[in-house]
């Protein structure tokens, strides 16, 4: 068995899409066998580059993973004392998450002093190569850090093509999905969903769940809700999520659309326990993305068996099949309550939720595993 170290969110940061990913990760990786730690980040970002209210977790910490939080991401003494330290420990593998240029100096220095153990191989997981939002110097700190990996996984081919622009030597890059987001716990009733929330069962709902940044596209939602062919329709949004961005466009349409009544704002940080009644007190998640690579938002509507209106942009529509798990637009107003018309109007609820079922296979933890340790794999 391989002794295996991930570096990457975990706890004490809450639980968000990375931090939730990594430790489901170990999870996977420690139920076959193998040794895994978890190296952390004591400060993740700085705080002028972190919009929300804290980076740190409420919750209790995980009792079967073994964490150790030591990487300051603006501290290059730091990196260089981390990067001794994991070299020491001569593991087998190094899985690293890419998803933030701005990661990439504290990253790849570490990555860079592991690899002269000559021992430990270094493969990333890549979420991002080219970010949603783009800033100077984005593709050099993207270089620094690539030439440092030894191989790659992407979770969505559109990923995959923007990272072989980047890396042209021949180290291996494979494609592996994103796996499903299975530790949310189980499906519960929507009557007890509803309750929980404190919502009433009178009406239909959708979701639309997540950070809230201008790339998510929750403006051309909200205008969609706003549309004339919605008007009548005893559907109302829920909005779940912490603002990352001015919250003050969108209540400007909110108030400029006379959406009061038919959005529910709950625009917080949603912990891990309350994630399953958000989803299953919806008929339906919707992702109107005005640019997206792949969307761990979707792997959650998977999970509780939720159809999704998504946007035909990056990875969605390879995620989303059209007319099977949900319905796949263009990501504007008028496209999207169409989409929603459609699918109350027309009771399309039963037929996607059989769809959403149908493909759940596609996004097994086992599957990305399998990936990390072919990528791993050293020219013959």
């Amino acid at each position: 068995m391989a002794k295996i170290i991930i570096l990457g969110s975990a706890y004490p940061l809450r639980a968000g899409g990375l931090s939730t990913f990594n430790e489901r990760l170990a999870e996977e990786f420690q139920a076959q066998g193998h040794e895994v730690i978890i190296y952390t980040f004591s400060l993740q970002y700085p705080r002028i580059l972190f919009p929300g209210k804290t980076q740190y977790a409420i919750r209790p910490a995980p009792e079967n993973l073994n964490i150790k939080v030591k990487v300051n991401s603006i501290n290059p003494i730091n990196w260089w004392l981390t990067g001794r330290q994991i070299r020491k420990e001569n593991a087998d593998l190094l899985v690293i998450r890419y998803w933030l240029p701005f990661m990439a100096p504290c990253l790849g220095t570490i990555a860079g002093m592991v690899r002269k153990n000559k021992k430990t191989r270094v493969v990333t997981i890549a979420d991002n190569i080219i970010p949603h939002e783009k800033r100077p110097g984005d593709k050099w700190l993207t270089r620094f850090y690539i030439k440092r990996s030894d191989g790659f996984v992407t979770l969505s081919k559109s990923v995959l093509s923007d990272l072989e622009k980047f890396e042209k030597t021949g180290k291996p890059k494979l494609y592996a999905p994103h796996p499903l987001y299975d530790n949310f716990g189980k499906k519960i009733p929507r009557e007890e969903a509803l309750k929980i929330l404190k919502l009433s069962p009178e009406y239909r709902y959708i979701l639309f769940f997540g950070f809230i940044r201008d790339y998510k596209g929750l403006d051309i939602l909200l205008n969609a809700m706003g549309e004339q062919i919605l008007a009548d329709l005893p559907v109302k949004l829920i909005v779940a999520g912490e603002f990352y961005s001015s919250d003050q466009p969108y209540f400007k349409i909110i108030r400029e659309k006379g959406l009061g009544n038919k959005v529910v704002l709950h625009t917080q940080f949603i912990p891990n326990d309350k994630v399953a009644a958000y989803f299953c007190a919806s008929d339906l998640v919707v992702q109107p993305y005005k640019d997206a690579t792949q969307s761990g938002v979707t792997q959650v509507a998977y999970h509780f068996d939720v159809p999704m209106v998504v946007s035909n942009v990056g990875a969605l529509p390879e995620m989303v099949p059209n007319n099977v798990a949900g319905i796949v637009v263009k990501p504007e107003a008028q496209k999207v309550a169409k989409a929603i018309f459609r699918f109350f109007s027309k009771n399309m609820a039963e037929e996607l939720i059989q769809g959403v079922k149908s493909q759940k296979e596609r996004f097994s933890w086992s599957r990305l595993t399998e990936a990390v340790f072919k990528a791993s794999e050293r020219k013959a």
